[in-house]
C-alpha cells in the first residue's frame, strides 16, 4: 500500500511516469467530482498498476528522473492525474489533455458536495476552493466562519480536515516486474486490466513497440495531424499510420509496423507526409474538394500514397493523374473501404503493384458488375452525410456552376477576395414541413444547391415558384448550370417529389459526363482555388437541437462527434445509417461504446447497429437523458451514499452477463430511480454493503427477465456470476459477508470462511433484499411500464431513453400483443407474479 501523498511526490521526482503508448487525459468534470466524492466518503476507488523497469529505452512521457528504476503507470492514469491536478494545482509533467476538467473544483462545507466554479456566480462563504484547501489548510478559512455557531464551526473544520486527509489515503499498487518483460507483453496486460477504462486504438498498440525504440514517433505523427488540422482537414492517428505502413512496406495490417526499423519508419513518415500533401493539393485543385466535409473516401488515400511513392512521388502525366482521381471518386462513392478495410487495402496494394491504376479501375468495375455508370437513384440520399453530397459539391466546383443571385461563377474572386459558398435548400424547409413532407425528403441531396452567402440571404425562404423564373430571366442558363429542372410545374410544392426525380436525372447525367472526361483525360480546366462552404441555411429545428446538444456535450468534456456522418457496417461496408451525430470511439474518445444519433430511424438499420454494439438514439432528448444518467453515475450526485462501485464497474466485472449496451442505459435509470425512492422512505440510511446488495439485486432481476424473455439461460443462473463481485475492490466486502454468515449460524465463530461460504452468504444477502427492490420497481413503474422498460433495454433495436412515455409503453406492449410468443408472455407473467428469483 502506498499513500497518495507519496505517489504525488514520486511524480514530482520523475520516479512515476507514463508510458508513451498511453492515451492522454480524457476525463470530464463529472468524473472528477465523482472521484473526489468517493474519496471523501471513504469508498473504494480501485488500485493502481505500475510497470517497474530500469530500462531507459522505454518511451515515456514526463520528466525523466535519471538512471535507476522507474514506475510506469499503466492503470490509474485518469485518477492519479486528477488528484495531482487538484492537490498540486497544476497538471503533472506527463499530462496531455484539457486541464479545465480538474481546475476550479469547490467543496460546499455545509452540504458536503463538490461543484466546479461557474464564472459570474456568487459563491457563499461555505464554498471552499479545494486546491487552495490543500495548499493552505483548514485554519486558513476560520475568518470566513466568525458568525457561525461553535457546533457548526466544529463540524466545518472536521469536514475540511476529512477532505484534506485524502492525501493520506492508501492505494494498493500492483507492480509488474522482471527485466525480460517486453513492451508488447506489458501492452497486452494493460489492455486486459484496463478493459473498463480508456481503450487503445489499433494504431496506439502498433506504436507501442516503435515508441520504445524511437520516442519521438508519436510526437512527429501528431505534428503532421496538427498541421493538416490547421489547413482544414481532420485525420486520425490510425489513418496516418495506415498511410505510413502503405508507403513503408505496402501492407495493410498494423502489425506490419513492427517490420519497420525506427529509421525506416522515419523515412516512410516523411515520404507519406509529402504524398498526402500532393494528394490534397490535387483533389482541391482538380476536383474542388477543398475542405474536410467533402473529402470523401479517406481510406482510398493510402492506396494513392502507395502509388505516388512507387512512382517517385508524382503522377506520370495529366491522364495518369485524372485516372487516379477517377478511381478515387468511384471507390468513395461505392464504399470500397467501408467494410473490411485491411482486407480491401491489401487487395488493392497488390493489384496496384501488378497493373497500376488501370488494374485498380478494372478491379472496381468487376466488383460493380462491369460498369461504374451512375443512375438517378444514386442521388437519392439525404443530408450532408450521404456519400453523394461531396459529388454534388465537386460538380458545382468543376462544371462552372453559377450563383442564382448574381449569375457569376461560384467561387470566383470578387473585389480581390474569393467568395465562399453556402448550402441552399431549393424548396425551403419550413415550406416542405408545412406541406407534410418527411424530414428525409426535405433534406434530400437533390434539394441542395450552392449559393454565395449574399444570394442565400436574399433567396433564403422564398419558394421556387416565386424566384426560379425570376433568376432565369435575369441570368439565362443559370438554372441549367446548377442542374435545376426548368419546367415551372415542378416548382410547385405539391410536385416536390417529381422535382426531385427530375433533378436526380440531371445530376446523374452530369456526373457521368464529368467522370468520363476524367477517365479519358479530356477534362480541360484551370486549377481551382480553395473556396470552402460558409455554412448551411437555418430554419431546421432538429439541426438546432443537435447543434445545441453537441455544444453542451463538448463544454462538459465529451468528444466532438462526426456530424451528418455515414455509419457503415464494418464487415460488409453497407451503409447502415446517416447519423446526425456519430461518436465512433464513444462519447469520450476511447471510453465506452460507439454512440449514434439518427433522427430518421426508418432509414437506418437499427437492428444491425445494435448487434454491432452501438448505442443508438433516435431523439436528442433520449441522448440527453442517457448523458444525464452517465453524469449522475460518474459524479455520484444522487444525494445518497450509494454502493462502492458504479454501473461501469459492474459491467466490467460481469461482461458475459450483459445482453447489450442498452442494458446499461436501463440499469443506470433504474438504479437512480430506486435510490431516490429509498431516500424518501424508512431505509434512507443503510450500510454501504446493504446498498450494494440492492444494487446486485437489481442486476439479478434484470438478468432473470432476459432469461424469461429471450431464452438467455436458466432461471437462477445469476447466482453463478456473483463471485465476480468479490475481488480487490469488492462491491460487497468479504469480511462483511463472513460476519453475516457467522451471525446467521451458517459459519462457526472463529472459522475461516471458504469461497463457497462467502458465495452462499452473498446469495442469501441478495435474496433478502430482492423483494424490496422488485416491489419498489413495480410500484414506481407499474407492471406494463416495468415490462416495457426491460423489453426496451434489450428487445428493442433503438435506445428509447428513460422514463418511457405512455405512448412508448403502449407501443411496446402492443408489439407483444401482436406477436404473442410464449417467452414474451412468460416474461410478463413473471413480472405480474412479483419478479421472484
Amino acid at each position: 500500500m502506498t499513500r497518495l501523498s507519496s505517489l504525488l511526490d514520486q511524480i514530482d521526482s520523475g520516479a512515476v511516469l507514463l508510458p508513451e503508448f498511453q492515451r492522454g487525459y480524457v476525463w470530464n468534470r463529472d468524473q472528477v467530482r465523482g472521484l473526489m466524492r468517493s474519496l471523501y466518503l471513504g469508498y473504494p476507488v480501485g488500485g493502481l498498476l505500475v510497470w517497474e523497469t530500469g530500462s531507459e529505452d522505454i518511451a515515456v512521457r514526463g520528466a525523466g528522473g535519471g538512471s535507476g528504476l522507474r514506475q510506469l503507470l499503466l492503470d490509474g492514469q485518469q485518477r492519479i492525474t486528477t488528484l495531482y491536478g487538484i492537490i498540486r494545482g497544476r497538471a503533472p509533467s506527463f499530462f496531455e489533455g484539457d486541464a479545465v476538467a480538474f481546475t476550479g473544483l469547490h467543496f460546499d462545507v455545509d452540504r458536503e458536495v463538490f461543484e466546479f466554479q461557474v464564472p459570474g456566480r456568487d459563491t457563499a462563504p461555505t464554498w471552499i476552493d479545494v486546491t487552495e484547501l490543500f495548499a493552505q489548510g483548514p485554519v486558513h478559512y476560520l475568518p470566513r466562519f466568525t458568525e457561525v455557531e461553535p457546533e457548526t464551526l466544529a463540524a466545518y473544520l472536521d469536514r475540511l480536515n476529512k477532505l484534506r486527509e485524502i492525501t493520506h489515503r492508501e492505494f494498493n499498487v500492483e507492480t509488474i516486474t522482471g527485466s525480460d518483460r517486453t513492451v508488447d507483453e506489458v501492452v497486452d496486460i494493460f489492455n486486459r486490466v484496463n478493459s473498463g477504462g480508456t481503450k487503445l486504438s489499433k494504431g496506439d498498440l502498433a506504436l507501442a513497440t516503435l515508441c520504445a525504440q524511437w520516442p519521438q514517433a508519436r510526437g512527429n505523427l501528431r505534428d503532421h495531424l496538427i498541421r493538416w488540422d490547421k489547413e482544414g482537414y481532420t485525420f486520425t492517428l490510425d489513418w496516418l499510420l495506415r498511410n505510413v505502413i502503405a508507403v513503408g512496406n505496402g501492407r495493410a495490417h498494423f502489425d506490419a509496423l513492427g517490420d519497420l526499423s525506427p529509421a525506416e519508419f522515419e523515412q516512410a513518415l516523411a515520404a507519406t507526409a509529402t504524398q498526402v500533401d500532393t494528394f490534397l493539393d490535387t483533389v482541391a485543385g482538380r476536383l474542388g474538394l477543398d475542405h474536410d466535409r467533402v473529402l470523401m473516401g479517406r481510406y482510398a488515400v493510402p492506396v494513392i500514397t502507395r502509388l505516388l511513392f512507387l512512382n517517385g512521388g508524382r503522377f506520370d502525366d495529366d491522364l495518369h493523374r485524372d485516372r487516379v482521381l477517377y478511381w478515387y471518386i468511384h471507390s468513395a462513392l461505392w464504399g470500397r473501404f467501408s467494410g473490411s478495410t485491411e482486407t480491401f487495402l491489401q487487395q488493392d496494394y497488390e493489384t496496384l503493384e501488378r497493373g497500376g491504376i488501370n488494374a485498380l479501375i478494372a478491379s472496381l468495375e468487376r466488383l460493380r458488375g462491369g460498369s461504374l455508370d451512375l443512375c438517378a437513384d444514386d442521388f437519392g440520399g439525404a443530408t450532408r452525410g450521404s456519400r453523394f453530397y461531396p459529388l454534388l459539391y465537386l460538380l458545382t466546383r468543376v462544371d462552372g456552376s453559377r450563383d442564382l443571385g448574381t449569375g457569376s461563377e461560384l467561387g470566383i474572386e470578387q473585389l480581390g477576395e474569393r467568395s465562399p459558398v453556402q448550402v441552399h435548400y431549393l424548396f425551403p424547409k419550413t415550406t416542405l414541413r408545412d406541406a407534410g413532407y418527411e424530414r428525409n425528403e426535405i433534406n434530400a441531396i437533390a434539394n441542395f444547391c450552392f449559393l454565395s452567402p449574399g444570394s442565400e440571404a436574399e433567396l433564403g425562404e422564398r419558394e421556387p415558384a416565386d424566384y426560379l423564373a425570376e433568376v432565369e430571366r435575369r441570368h439565362p442558363g443559370v438554372l441549367a448550370s446548377q442542374w435545376i429542372p426548368t419546367d415551372p410545374a415542378l416548382w410547385r410544392v405539391e410536385n416536390y417529389r417529381e422535382f426531385l426525380r427530375a433533378r436526380r436525372l440531371l445530376l446523374s447525367a452530369a456526373a457521368d459526363a464529368f467522370l468520363e472526361k476524367l477517365r479519358t483525360g479530356k477534362l480541360h480546366r484551370p486549377t481551382l482555388h480553395t473556396v470552402g462552404v460558409a455554412g448551411v441555411s437555418f430554419g431546421d429545428p432538429a439541426v438546432d437541437l443537435v447543434n445545441a446538444l453537441v455544444e453542451d456535450l463538448v463544454a462538459d468534456g465529451f468528444g466532438f462527434p462526426l456530424l451528418d456522418s455515414e455509419v457503415s457496417d464494418p464487415v460488409t461496408g453497407r451503409e447502415l445509417a446517416v447519423a446526425e451525430a456519430f461518436w465512433p470511439e464513444g462519447l469520450q474518445p476511447g471510453v465506452g461504446m460507439p454512440v449514434v444519433l439518427v433522427l430518421e430511424p426508418a432509414n437506418a438499420d437499427l437492428n444491425r447497429l445494435s448487434q454491432l454494439g452501438y448505442a443508438v438514439f433516435t431523439s436528442v432528448d433520449a441522448l440527453r437523458g442517457y448523458v444525464d444518467n452517465l453524469r449522475v453515475e460518474a459524479s455520484g450526485d444522487t444525494g445518497l451514499y450509494g454502493p462502492a462501485a458504479d454501473v461501469a464497474a459492474l459491467a466490467e466485472r460481469l461482461p458475459a452477463t450483459w445482453v447489450g449496451n442498452s442494458e446499461q442505459v436501463w440499469f443506470q435509470f433504474a438504479w437512480n430511480l430506486l435510490e431516490r425512492d429509498r431516500a424518501d422512505g424508512p431505509d434512507a440510511v443503510l450500510e454501504a454493503e446493504q446498498v450494494s446488495l440492492r444494487y446486485i439485486a437489481l442486476w439479478a432481476l434484470t438478468r432473470t427477465f432476459y432469461i424469461h424473455a429471450f431464452d438467455q439461460g436458466n432461471p437462477g443462473e445469476w447466482r453463478y456470476y456473483l463471485g465476480d463481485t468479490i475481488g480487490p475492490a469488492p462491491l460487497v466486502p468479504r469480511d462483511w459477508l463472513a460476519r453475516r454468515a457467522i451471525a446467521s449460524g451458517a459459519l462457526a465463530p472463529g472459522a475461516t470462511p471458504g469461497d463457497e461460504d462467502i458465495a452462499i452468504a452473498l446469495v442469501h444477502g441478495v435474496i433478502e433484499v430482492v423483494d424490496d427492490v422488485a416491489t419498489a420497481l413495480a410500484h414506481l413503474l407499474g407492471g406494463p411500464g416495468l415490462f416495457a422498460s426491460l423489453w426496451a433495454s434489450a428487445g428493442a433495436a433503438e435506445h428509447y431513453g428513460y422514463p418511457l412515455s405512455t405512448e412508448q409503453i403502449n407501443d411496446l406492449i402492443n408489439q407483444v400483443v401482436n406477436d404473442p410468443a410464449s417467452r414474451k408472455i412468460q416474461a410478463y407473467n413473471w413480472i405480474e407474479a412479483g419478479l421472484p428469483l
